[in-house]
């Protein structure tokens, strides 16, 4: 086997190795805190509340928008309909 066969062969296996930490390095950058005024607390927002604000846009009857983009009263509408709807009611 030639040297720069046996080079490319440990960089897809180390690679192979290492793809499940950096997927899951990813993920979990994907959350971050989000403040409520309203309520005057912290929420994660992750993939859990990401399906709690697709429902509440079901719901509600809203084209999808990304949370960040809403207005201060949509997001202060969301953050009353999220917490009459918390996870241990359901």
């Amino acid at each position: 086997m030639s040297r720069i066969h046996k080079f490319g062969s440990s960089i897809l296996l180390a690679l192979a190795l290492l793809s499940p930490l950096l997927i899951n390095g990813c993920a979990a950058r994907a959350s971050y805190r989000v403040y409520d005024p309203g309520y005057q607390d912290y929420h994660v927002w992750d993939a859990h509340e990401g399906v709690y604000y697709q429902r509440w846009e079901v719901e509600t009857h809203r084209d999808h928008r990304d949370f960040k983009k809403r207005d201060a009263g949509e997001q202060k509408e969301y953050w009353t309909w999220r917490h009459n709807h918390s996870d241990e009611k359901h």
